[in-house]
């Protein structure tokens, strides 16, 4: 009799364990970019059980740049995205997605590295030149515009050309086939430390109120599961307050995602954590910069509407 209740028991653990399973919701999540220190806190997340105690099931893609990642939610081949403000615009021109959470502000993630011998030797000097971004459109063409705009030239004065992820846009610069190229600071620095260039320019300062990232979710999986995608926001900012009080352990994933060291980790982490949001709200002045620069990048003739954008409905009460 007692084994009998004992492999009744079994059953029932074994059927309960297969039910917890079945009732984890599946969300793809696609990165802008592969290695970006920008998008690690998914992957934290994920490693550390974040999203699997709200019962997501939560597979991460990466992508070069927001144009690719806005053609697979389109495809509805992911469900959400951790992409750039600028990538705000792709919703006006018809794509079925909605901005669900700012989750980063000032663009500290962002240089500008030329190659060691250039007659470049400041900001002042590149009128004319020719300047690696991840994409026509994206926040790393307007950054670049932003220092022609200073400079009083103009938009236009200093030449973009799309090129994908920060390795291919660093291969450009050491190939010389362009003059320069706006990577993410962990590219740079290992750059700067190979002895092979420098920094040009840094673009935190330069930008006050922004989104440089924004979380996109497409309009089926807000339909069919609302509380997944908040249970994900919900877990994404547990991540980032975990990553605040847990540097080292936050810098030995960073490091293993990133394909970089600890140190240079650390040196990322002490750089870019700033700029994380905790709530994931929206700025209504950073929003107003978005609208201005949709026009500045010619993604856009007229600013819109930001508000018909994104939705604060979905973040975590």
């Amino acid at each position: 009799m007692n084994l009998m209740r004992r492999a009744c028991a079994t059953l029932l653990a074994i059927g309960l364990m297969s039910s917890c399973a079945l009732a984890q919701d599946l969300l793809r999540v696609g990165k802008a970019g592969r290695e970006a220190f920008s998008f690690v806190p998914v992957d934290i997340g994920v490693q550390m059980g974040f999203f699997k105690k709200r019962n997501l099931n939560v597979e991460i893609a990466s992508f070069s740049g927001d144009a690719r990642l806005q053609q697979a939610m389109a495809a509805d081949a992911i469900d959400l995205s951790l992409a750039s403000g600028p990538g705000m615009a792709f919703i006006v021109k018809g794509a079925p997605i909605k901005a669900v959470a700012a989750f980063a502000g000032p663009p500290l993630l962002f240089a500008l590295i030329v190659p060691n011998g250039t007659t470049i030797q400041n900001p002042a000097d590149l009128n004319g030149k020719t300047i690696g971004v991840s994409g026509v459109g994206s926040v790393t063409q307007w950054l670049v515009n932003q220092i022609a705009v200073k400079q009083g030239w103009g938009l236009g004065a200093i030449k973009v050309v799309g090129i994908g992820e920060n390795a291919a846009r660093l291969a450009a610069v050491k190939s010389k086939g362009i003059d320069g190229a706006v990577v993410d600071i962990a590219t740079a620095l290992n750059y700067v430390k190979s002895g092979e260039g420098r920094i040009l320019a840094r673009f935190g300062d330069a930008v006050g109120d922004f989104h440089v990232h924004v979380m996109f979710a497409t309009n089926k999986v807000i339909a069919d599961k609302p509380k997944a995608v908040t249970s994900f926001i919900e877990g994404w900012f547990e991540t980032i307050a975990f990553m605040r009080t847990n540097k080292a352990k936050t810098i030995e994933i960073a490091a293993e995602v990133m394909g970089t060291d600890v140190e240079l980790a650390s040196a990322i982490y002490d750089e870019l954590m700033p700029m994380f949001s905790n709530d994931g709200r929206f700025n209504p002045k950073a929003l107003d910069v978005l609208a201005k620069s949709f026009v500045e990048l010619k993604t856009l003739p007229t600013e819109p509407d930001m508000t018909k954008l994104y939705t604060e409905t979905l973040l975590p009460k």
